[in-house]
Formats: structure tokens, C-alpha cells, sequence
């Protein structure tokens, strides 16, 4: 196998460059190099495929220590680095040639380094899990739905390529939750199973609705007349419209609740409920006739509506 370039090389970075460099210099580089904007080139998808290995492993504080401590070995699925640094003290120095003048068998360190039965034939290990962002939008997370995203997928020479994947939200996903699809991962390069990839959640905020748990949020605006005679007014759920009851004399922050119409529990599918709360909205630019017919109802004003903080 052709080694691996080395990858501060490949984003044209010093190996001390900090984030923001890395991320300004990946971010030229793809747009240079992606392949809509460079169709029947092959040597320039290889090369975007190749800055976006890179990226994806410098812009990762945690394999990027990994790396700078043990090379590209670190890259291969199924590296354990406490493993990697016990064969140091064993063996005088990772990845050096075993036998009886060292105590141990290569074989053996290999085994523990990648989490798998190491044979002098070859190694076979599991694929590395691979994670990706996903972003919903606030309903989509609620309701649940099925998207399809693209994977830069390592395969078994290491090389990433690029496969489209179905991921299935089920209901009631939460923010930063983690969502896994079996065998989407790296493949393994020693003819083990692939790894895994695991979407994690990131949910988009509502105009409309809030979260608190299982339950949803709703500020329901209402005018002076609707608080103060009661009303019936049609509100937006999760499952459509539906219709609610202001009683008459509703101050705002009144709450009322619709049983059964929050969010769903990703395992038993039991829904909270949801809150609405009275929100109060107050005429504005009013004409002098207008003003006086409003002050004509001051007579009905409640009184001692503040004694509580009269001394």
C-alpha cells in the first residue's frame, strides 16, 4: 500500500497551524477541488477526497493529538492508542519488528493495538465508527422523518469515497442525541465487519414551539376582548390544528394544557402534553374616539390589583 501523504502537507498547513487556519485553508481547497465544479476530472476529485480526509481528522482536537503523537497509523479502523504506547515500553518503540529478541510477537501487539485476532497472515479487525452532524429542522426531529445524506466512507485501502445514506429519525429525537445506522462505517481492512456511523442531532429552533422534555411550549396571543369575554380559537400541534378554550377572564400566563399532544418518546411512543400559554396583546394607535370608548370601560377595572404590594 502507497503510503500516506502526510496530511498538514496535503492542506498546506504548518503542523503548529491553529484551527482557523486549517479551517480557511480546507475550505479554499474544497471549493477549489469539488467536484461539481470540476466534472470529468478525476485527479481533482481524488484530491478533494484527499483534503477532506485530511480535514476531517485535523479539525478534530482528539484525532489530531492522535496523529501528531503516532503518525498515520492512528487513521487505521480500530487503533488503540493505550495499546500503541504499552507496546512501546515492551518492545522499545511501536511498530518496530518482534520476535525473541524483543519478548513478545509483533502478532501479539497488533492483536491489542487494533481490537482484533492478529494472525501472521494479516490482521482482521472491525471498521471504525464514523460520525456525522445532522442538522432537522424542529418539526422534522418531533414528527420524524427520513433524510439522505452523503458519507465520505473509508474503504478497505483507507481511501474515502463518497455514498449516499438513508437515515431514519424516529419521533421525539432530542438535541444531541445520536442516532445509529449498522455497517455505514469504515471498512475494514482486514476483512473484518465495517464500523458503524452514528448521525448526531442538531435540532434548528422553532418560531412556533418550544421544548421542555416531552412536553411542547405554546404562546398563544390573544386580544383585550378574547381574555376578557373567553373564546375558541384554533392553534397549530404537531399533529395539525386544534381547537382551544380561553375562559372568560383569562389574565396572561394563564396555561392550558392539551393532553397528549407533545412530543412522542423515541422508544415507547408515549407523548407529553402541551402547554399554551395566554399572551395578552394590547391595542396600539388608537384614535381619540377609540380612546375614549376604552375609557369608558375603565369603570370595570378590577380593584386592588397591585395590594398585594401595598406596607
Amino acid at each position: 500500500m502507497a503510503a500516506r501523504r502526510d496530511l498538514y502537507e496535503v492542506l498546506g498547513v504548518a503542523r503548529g497551524a491553529d484551527a482557523d487556519t486549517i479551517r480557511t485553508s480546507y475550505r479554499a481547497l474544497a471549493r477549489k477541488f469539488h467536484p461539481d465544479l470540476n466534472q470529468g476530472r478525476s485527479e481533482s476529485e481524488e484530491r478533494f477526497k484527499e483534503v477532506s480526509e485530511a480535514y476531517a481528522v485535523l479539525s478534530d482536537p482528539e484525532k489530531r493529538t492522535l496523529y501528531d503523537e503516532f503518525g498515520a497509523v492512528s487513521l487505521d479502523a480500530g487503533f488503540n492508542a493505550e495499546a500503541a504506547r504499552g507496546s512501546r515500553r515492551f518492545g522499545g518503540g511501536f511498530g518496530q519488528p518482534g520476535g525473541d529478541g524483543y519478548g513478545f510477537d509483533i502478532n501479539d501487539v497488533l492483536g491489542s493495538v487494533f481490537g482484533g485476532r492478529a494472525r501472521r497472515s494479516g490482521v482482521s479487525f472491525r471498521g471504525e465508527d464514523l460520525e456525522v452532524t445532522l442538522e432537522l429542522e424542529f418539526l422534522e426531529a418531533a414528527r420524524g422523518a427520513t433524510r439522505q445524506i452523503n458519507v465520505m466512507r473509508p474503504g478497505p485501502d483507507g481511501r474515502p469515497a463518497s455514498e449516499r445514506v438513508t437515515v431514519r429519525i424516529p419521533p421525539g429525537v432530542d438535541d444531541g442525541g445520536r442516532i445509529r445506522i449498522p455497517g455505514k462505517g469504515a471498512e475494514s481492512r482486514g476483512g473484518g465487519p465495517a464500523g458503524d456511523l452514528f448521525a448526531k442531532i442538531r435540532i434548528r429552533p422553532s418560531a412556533t414551539f418550544r421544548r421542555d422534555g416531552r412536553d411542547l411550549l405554546l404562546d398563544l396571543p390573544v386580544t383585550v376582548s378574547e381574555a376578557t369575554l373567553g373564546a375558541r380559537i384554533e392553534i397549530p400541534t404537531l399533529d395539525g390544528t386544534a381547537t382551544v378554550t380561553i375562559p372568560p377572564g383569562s389574565d396572561s400566563g394563564r396555561r392550558l394544557r392539551l393532553r397528549g399532544k407533545g412530543i412522542a418518546d423515541p422508544k415507547s411512543g408515549a407523548r407529553g402534553e402541551l402547554y399554551v400559554t395566554v399572551q395578552i396583546r394590547v391595542p396600539v394607535g388608537l384614535d381619540p374616539g377609540a380612546r375614549a370608548k376604552l375609557q369608558e370601560l375603565t369603570a370595570f377595572d378590577p380593584p386592588g390589583i397591585r395590594k398585594e404590594w401595598e406596607s
